[in-house]
């Protein structure tokens, strides 16, 4: 993670990774769990949650998500699931994906997502410890 950069201008009240209002780079979460890959989501099918806009693929994704938005966004609020495991809240690209459990992890790259599948529960106990600490301060 040499070259990620850690969101600084991100309070540690923050809940959700956005650019620009918009949560996952607009990347549809329900298509990680229904098509298996990153799929663009749309404005049309937008929807407003946690002070976040989350765009859909279709309308059925977007109703999807609506009636149980914890069922399909990401762990840690889309930040980088390993950053997260050393305290650290770091973006996200939608290509570097994995779910475990039934738990959408979204990572920063590629490479940083093969670090974090090293010792995944490690990594995860870690995460959660983490996060959990942020957002009670």
């Amino acid at each position: 993670m040499a070259n990620a950069q850690p969101i600084s201008n991100t309070s540690t009240s923050t809940t959700i990774f956005t650019e620009d209002g918009v949560a996952i780079r607009g990347t549809d979460p329900v298509a990680y769990f229904t098509v298996g890959k990153p799929v663009p989501g749309r404005q049309e099918f937008a929807y407003e949650w946690k002070g976040a806009t989350w765009l859909f693929a279709s309308a059925e994704h977007r109703d999807l998500f609506a009636n149980d938005p914890t069922a399909y966004a990401p762990q840690y609020g889309g930040f980088c699931a390993y950053g997260l495991s050393y305290g650290a809240l770091v973006s996200t690209m939608p290509d570097a994906w994995s779910i475990v459990d039934g738990k959408l992890y979204l990572n920063y790259s590629i490479a940083i997502q093969k670090q974090w599948q090293e010792d995944t529960a490690g990594n995860i106990d870690r995460a959660n410890l983490n996060w959990l600490n942020l957002q009670s301060k």
